[in-house]
């Protein structure tokens, strides 16, 4: 590590911001297509939050007290819109590091007219940290991350022992931290690290895996998958104390 970023990192921790060493994903900054572009600068002044702002006051964003969904990584947002609209009577944190989904994510919402969705364009680890308060969230969806499949790459995996009690604080009590993966080694991986991890409760009646609810829309990845052969593993696991 260079001394500018060693200056840098104790300059945050000093400010109180939460920086990680270790990512979980890779940046990957493809191109905007002039649709995506149109959107973002169409709708993120109204729909768009910046970590650098700091804490957010949900009620104040939505607008209302209505519970809370955050969603890690959405990816290009289809199923993220579809919830959104599908549920009106929640609101919806998306965060996502790759501006192509979210200038596809902002253009669906844009299309779809919803009114209930806000997106962060950021490291989801930071957002947490620094933006949300402790027990404001309903729900945290983590679906289909990166399973860093090699070995040796497995503490780049974002559902780790240290993230599962971070993100616990900012959970509700009963709330719910909703996984899902296409890797039966990273469902393993999971299932491992939340089973021991303090204060949550598994949510299957086997102390495994739970059937894709229906709050979790199949996206056209998944409904390939299944008629491939490819099994998908949902978590569920509820805040206890």
């Amino acid at each position: 590590m260079s001394e500018s970023s060693n200056t840098n990192l104790e300059q945050a921790k000093q400010e109180g911001k939460y920086i990680r060493t270790i990512r979980s994903f890779v940046k990957r900054e493809g191109r905007l297509t002039k649709g995506q572009a149109a959107a973002i600068e169409k709708c993120w002044p109204t729909m768009g939050l910046e970590h650098k702002n700091g804490m957010l006051n949900l009620s104040e964003v939505f607008g209302n007290n209505n519970d809370v969904v955050l969603e890690i990584g959405f990816g290009m947002g289809k199923s993220l819109v579809e919830m959104a609209k599908n549920a009106p009577h929640l609101n919806f944190i998306g965060v996502e590091v790759h501006r192509p989904g979210v200038g596809a994510c902002l253009m669906d919402a844009d299309e779809a007219g919803i009114t209930n969705l806000r997106i962060f364009e950021h490291d989801a680890i930071e957002v947490l940290a620094d933006c949300i308060e402790k027990e404001s969230l309903t729900t945290v969806q983590l679906f289909f991350p990166d399973p860093w499949h090699k070995k040796r790459h497995h503490k780049r995996r974002i559902v780790q022992t240290e993230f599962a009690e971070k993100l616990r604080a900012q959970l509700k009590m009963g709330g719910v931290f909703h996984m899902a993966t296409d890797w039966e080694n990273y469902a393993e991986h999971m299932l491992e690290v939340m089973n021991v991890a303090p204060g949550f409760k598994n949510q299957s009646e086997t102390n495994d895996y739970v059937p894709r609810p229906d709050l979790r829309p199949l996206t056209k990845f998944e409904q390939r998958g299944h008629r491939l052969g490819h099994g998908v593993w949902d978590l569920m696991f509820e805040r206890t104390e």
